[in-house]
């Protein structure tokens, strides 16, 4: 391992303070006089802490944190994670997808690094990932995913036919689709590596895992949920997840582990931070409020309601206290702003700056799969001191793999091309008004461009992305499921992809 770590930086100690803490410190400071006050009265009878309803007093409160033995977030040492579920949870899990699509919790126990975890909870994550585990009979799954449907009532145009000759890959046939995955670098051969999903392997299966869903308070390392994430050994995504780090942009701790479920054979799997409360509160060194978008949002202005908007956004950190209204705000001037207005007023609500890099980085990364992809792969940030929107990268296991020739003013798609800027419409679902008519804006060129730039020395002409690449390489263990011919091999095709993506954005630099 080199000096520099691969992971993304580690939270800094102010940022461990929830951020409603921060704002708020007086009242808690009360509420703990008053614990010890009652503490020496009353000798060892247990206090617990009283929590108010109010968010902005204590956003969320960890009183169960499980230390481990080593930092999982440690990458110069190995690490090893086993779950086990009983077969009738496991089956509730898989019935409960395949017939409706819930994502259902199950009870589960959890051993990290030797430190076991009972009652934990798990479920399957993803969207258009998982879509192979529900193909039965005629249909096999090759309906447009979940969050690609077409508009209601959407027909092609009448004598619309496919051109001569035209037939779907074969990594997209039916055959390919039975209990299986093929979207994305790893199911298609990409530099990242190779997955499939099957109900009849656990281990092949993505899965989000919970160590508060079942008791209440309760974290491993400061984190309330971690995500198992599909194939091996996902180089692509490791890799665009430091660069994103290393450029000084919000991104996730990752680490990689051996990995087994219910006494299988070992596989290698990524393991990431999943947003929750303490993640919120170390993006920023001002306080916020942090929102998911759902892989069915649609960033358009429906109304004032907030009821609109259920399901499309989720607020991550003190729940309850802005709910979606500054949202609805910005997307309400959105939808009225004329060009003149968008060009003038923007920087008053997007942080213009740190939008340009997000959006820069997406190309440089050619990441199909961003705020504007079919999957709608983002968080929004909003400052409650400067009252303005900024974007957060998250789900780069499309990211660097496919074409590498894509220009600062090219946009990228599933489809492996390049487009305009004004493309970039992946399938059904895709798109981004914000990004879209931020690219379109003269108003921003050049500060796009300067950042665009300055973002490809950093990443490709520094010849960083490679040494990234190999620390990473390095801190991948081989297991059952992925020997250290197939990592090597992945790593040169990695490799690869890089050097060629360095050389046609050489070519194209001022």
């Amino acid at each position: 391992m080199s000096d520099d770590t691969t992971a993304p930086p580690r939270r800094p100690l102010r940022h461990r303070i929830p951020t409603s803490l921060r704002q708020h410190w007086k009242v808690p400071a009360v509420l703990v006089a008053f614990v010890v006050i009652m503490a020496a009265a009353f000798g060892t009878v247990r206090v617990r802490p009283y929590i108010t309803g109010d968010a902005t007093v204590i956003a969320s409160e960890i009183t169960e944190n499980t230390a481990g033995t080593v930092d999982l977030f440690d990458m110069s040492v190995e690490h090893e994670v086993s779950v086990e579920i009983s077969d009738v949870e496991y089956d509730d899990m898989i019935v409960a997808y395949q017939d409706d699509g819930e994502k259902k919790w199950v009870n589960a126990t959890v051993t990290i690094d030797g430190t076991v975890i009972t009652d934990a909870a798990v479920r399957l994550k993803g969207n258009s990932t998982l879509r192979g585990l529900r193909a039965t009979g005629d249909d096999q799954g090759l309906g447009p995913p979940e969050g690609m449907e077409p508009p209601e009532g959407f027909e092609p145009p009448e004598g619309f036919e496919p051109p001569e000759g035209f037939a779907p890959p074969d990594e997209f046939g039916p055959e390919a689709m039975a209990g299986q995955v093929g979207r994305g670098p790893e199911g298609m051969g990409g530099p990242g590596g190779t997955t499939s999903l099957s109900a009849d392997d656990p281990t092949s299966l993505p899965l989000l895992i919970s160590f508060d869903e079942n008791i209440e308070g309760r974290a491993y390392q400061g984190m309330t949920e971690i995500s198992v994430r599909p194939g091996t050994p996902v180089l692509n995504e490791a890799t665009a997840l430091s660069l994103t780090a290393d450029t000084g942009q919000p991104s996730q701790r990752y680490t990689y582990s051996t990995y087994s479920v219910n006494g299988s054979a070992t596989t290698t799997r990524l393991l990431l931070e999943h947003p929750d409360d303490g993640y919120a509160d170390s993006l920023f060194d001002s306080d916020g409020y942090l929102y998911k978008a759902d892989a069915s949002s649609s960033f358009v202005y429906v109304g004032d309601d907030q009821a609109d908007y259920t399901g499309q956004f989720k607020q991550i950190n003190a729940e309850g206290t802005g709910d979606v209204q500054p949202i609805i705000g910005f997307l309400k001037w959105l939808d009225s702003a004329s060009d003149e207005e968008f060009d003038a007023h923007l920087a008053d609500r997007v942080d213009v700056e740190s939008f340009a890099r997000y959006v820069a980085t997406q190309n440089l990364l050619v990441n199909t799969d961003d705020m504007a992809g079919p999957g709608q792969n983002y968080y929004l940030w909003y400052d409650t001191e400067t009252k303005k929107l900024s974007v957060v990268s998250w789900d780069l296991n499309l990211a660097m793999q496919g074409s590498t020739d894509a220009g600062p003013h090219d946009s990228v798609s599933m489809s492996g091309g390049a487009g305009g800027a004004g493309a970039g419409r992946g399938g059904f679902g895709a798109g981004n008004s914000l990004k879209t008519r931020f690219l379109a804006s003269t108003a921003f060129t050049e500060l796009y461009e300067s950042a665009y730039w300055d973002l490809y020395e950093q990443i490709y002409g520094s010849g960083r992305a490679l040494d990234v690449l190999d620390d990473v390489v390095a801190s991948v263990p081989v297991s059952d499921g992925l020997t250290a011919e197939t990592l090597h091999q992945s790593a040169e095709s990695m490799r690869t992809w890089i050097l060629q993506r360095t050389d046609a954005l050489a070519a194209e630099r001022p």
